[in-house]
């Protein structure tokens, strides 16, 4: 009987240290994909691409009358993750609340006067205003949100896209108050966000966590 529990007991130690040792191994690989992507400016940008691919409508036509991508979504791989352009305006929010705290609120679309979203701080009201596009942003988005700050005693704002801004637009915002997101500090926080929020790191990084599950006790 004695025999049979050291056994037991040696057979348990066994397992946990090679669970122990799955777990190392695999949270190695998570720190090195995460500084990877937050050390390749490659890699950031090719994420906002894919973000933009994502959430952009379908309908868009090119400068030159044609349909981008023929029918809508017909040349998509099933595997890719496409959804509707509206709930962009969720998914930065999302990232907001978890990356920089407070709440965020959504405004409906029919009304929001080009405020997409609120976000309740510790200092204080700040305004956002999401752009799904391919092009650069221009000043315009950034003197619309202005005004509703003025308009809304906000104390700061957000304008952020999945490309970049032009030389005016950056020129305008100087000494606004409104922080200018390109796509490669929009991943910056997504990831940030991802970091806090295991379930979506699992979602991203299936195939770690499950080797993490079949090499477990």
């Amino acid at each position: 009987m004695v025999y049979v529990e050291v056994a037991i007991a040696v057979l348990l130690l066994a397992a946990y240290i090679h669970f122990q040792r799955a777990k190392r191994r695999n949270k190695y690989e998570l720190d090195l994909i995460n500084h990877q992507l937050h050390s390749s400016e490659e890699v950031k940008w090719t994420l906002a691409m894919g973000l933009y691919l994502r959430f952009k409508h379908e309908e868009e036509i090119s400068s030159e009358g044609d349909e981008q991508d023929g029918e809508a979504g017909s040349h998509y791989t099933k595997k890719f993750i496409k959804e509707d352009p509206l709930i962009f305006e969720d998914f930065v929010a999302d990232i907001f609340e978890k990356a920089k705290g407070g709440e965020t609120d959504v405004l409906p679309s029919r009304r929001d006067f080009g405020v997409d979203f609120k976000h309740k701080t510790e200092e204080g009201l700040f305004l956002g205003q999401v752009k799904c596009w391919k092009d650069d942003v221009g000043f315009e988005p950034i003197a619309l949100i202005h005004s509703n700050m003025v308009k809304k005693q906000a104390v700061g704002g957000y304008v952020i896209t999945t490309s970049a801004f032009t030389d005016t637009a950056k020129e305008y915002a100087e000494d606004l108050d409104i922080e200018l997101i390109n796509g490669r500090r929009l991943v910056e926080l997504w990831m940030e966000a991802l970091q806090s929020n295991e379930e979506e790191i699992k979602k991203v990084l299936p195939n770690l966590y499950q080797a993490e599950m079949e090499e477990g006790p």
